[in-house]
C-alpha cells in the first residue's frame, strides 16, 4: 500500500478519487483549500484511519512524504474560475511547480489533471492528444485554459530536465454526485433549475455539443493512468465520445425531473467551444479503458444526488443560496454584465459560511 497525496481531494472529482484510494487501503492525504471543496465530500473518511485531511494552498510549497501526488487542485468551472483570474493562474502554475519539486525530492510519481480546455475551440474533431488546440490566449476564459497548458509544459520539461516520473491527462465535460450546486456548468445548472421549478438557462442556439463522462469511469481512468509503465506519460484524453447537443440534455433532464420548467435562451459567452468530443483511441490502447456509465444512467444518480442536496437529506444543509430571493438576484445582475445563475452563485458566496462547510 502507498501513501498518496491528493491535491483539491475536497473537490468534486478529487473527493471521489480520494475514496477509491482508500477504499483500496492505501493512505490518503487530502490537500484542499476549500475555495470550491467541502469537507462534505469527505464524509466517508473523515476520522478514520489511512484517511489525513490538511488545508493548504498549493501556491505555497508542501513538505510531506508520499509515493503518489495526484495534482487536482484548481477550480474548474468558468463562474468559480473567472471569479479570480489571477489567482487561478497561479493555481496551476505556481501550484505545479511546488507539486513538482515535492515529486522530485520525493522520488513521487506524479499525475496531473489537466484539461480538455488546452483544445479551445477546436477546429479539428473529435480532438486527439496531437492536436494543438485553437485558443484564445487572452480571452476571459484563458486564466484557465493558459494556465494548465503552461502546468503541461511544466511536467514535461521537469521529465526531461529532472527525470521526474509524470502522467497527464486531459479531462473532458465530467458530471455526477458532489458536484457544486452553484458552479455554472452545465449540467449542475439544468438539474438545479429544474428541481426548483425554474426555467432552464440555454447559452447560445442549444446545437453546440458536449461529451459527458460520468465520475466513476473518470476515476478508473485517472487511477489506470497511474498504473501505467514510466515510458507512459501523456497527455492522455479520458471522457466520454457519446456526444450531445445542449438542447438533448435540457430534455434528459427534464425527463428526469419532470415538472414544468422551460427553456429560456441567452447569448454565447465568449470563447465557448461550439463542439468538444475526445478522441480515446489512447486511452483504450493503454489502458484498456472506455466508458461504460450511459448519460441517462448517470443522469439518474446525479439528480437523485441534486434532489437530495436540495432537501438537506445528503447530510449537509439545504442546498447554501437556495434561499437567497429573487430581487437580491436581480440587483447583482443590474450591477454589471453577468448572468442570472452567475448572479446565484455570487450570492451564494456571499452567504456566511458555517462549521461544516469547511
Amino acid at each position: 500500500m502507498k501513501r498518496i497525496l491528493v491535491t483539491g481531494g475536497a473537490g468534486f472529482i478529487g473527493s471521489h478519487l480520494c475514496e477509491r484510494l482508500w477504499k483500496e487501503g492505501h493512505d490518503v492525504l487530502c490537500v484542499d483549500n476549500f475555495y470550491t471543496g467541502s469537507k462534505l465530500n469527505l464524509q466517508p473518511m473523515l476520522g478514520h484511519a489511512r484517511f489525513d485531511m490538511l488545508r493548504h494552498d498549493i501556491c505555497q510549497p508542501l513538505y510531506v512524504e508520499v509515493d503518489q501526488i495526484y495534482n487536482l487542485a484548481c477550480p474548474a468551472s468558468p463562474v468559480h474560475y473567472q471569479f479570480d483570474p489571477v489567482q487561478t493562474t497561479k493555481t496551476s502554475v505556481n501550484g505545479a511547480i511546488n507539486m513538482l519539486g515535492l515529486a522530485k525530492r520525493t522520488k513521487s510519481r506524479i499525475l496531473q489533471a489537466s484539461t480538455s480546455e488546452v483544445y479551445g475551440d477546436p477546429s479539428v474533431h473529435p480532438q486527439p492528444e496531437g492536436y494543438w488546440g485553437n485558443v484564445n490566449t487572452i480571452g476571459p476564459r484563458s486564466c484557465y485554459d493558459e494556465g494548465k497548458r503552461c502546468a503541461e509544459t511544466l511536467f514535461f520539461d521537469y521529465h526531461r530536465q529532472h527525470g521526474v516520473d509524470i502522467k497527464v491527462i486531459r479531462i473532458f465535460n465530467t458530471y455526477g454526485p458532489h458536484m457544486h450546486p452553484h458552479d455554472g456548468r452545465v449540467v449542475s445548472n439544468f438539474i438545479v433549475q429544474a428541481l426548483q421549478g425554474r426555467d432552464l438557462t440555454m447559452y447560445g442556439d442549444g446545437m453546440q455539443t458536449r461529451s459527458f463522462c460520468y465520475v466513476d469511469d473518470l476515476v478508473e481512468g485517472i487511477v489506470g493512468m497511474m498504473a501505467t509503465p514510466k515510458g507512459v506519460t501523456g497527455p492522455l484524453n479520458l471522457g466520454n465520445p457519446g456526444e450531445f447537443t445542449m438542447l438533448e440534455l435540457a430534455e434528459k433532464v427534464l425527463k428526469q425531473v419532470g415538472g414544468k420548467s422551460r427553456i429560456v435562451f441567452k447569448p454565447l459567452p465568449q470563447d465557448d467551444p461550439r463542439q468538444r468530443k475526445p478522441d480515446i483511441t489512447l486511452a483504450g490502447q493503454h489502458l484498456g479503458w472506455q466508458p461504460k456509465v450511459a448519460l441517462d444512467d448517470g443522469l439518474k444518480e446525479t439528480v437523485r444526488y441534486f434532489r437530495r442536496l436540495l432537501t438537506g437529506k445528503e447530510g449537509r444543509p439545504a442546498m447554501v443560496g437556495a434561499s437567497r430571493g429573487q430581487e437580491e438576484i436581480d440587483s447583482i445582475v443590474s450591477a454589471g454584465p453577468i448572468s442570472e445563475d452567475e448572479a446565484r452563485v455570487i450570492a451564494a458566496e456571499q452567504l456566511p459560511r458555517t462549521g461544516t462547510d469547511g
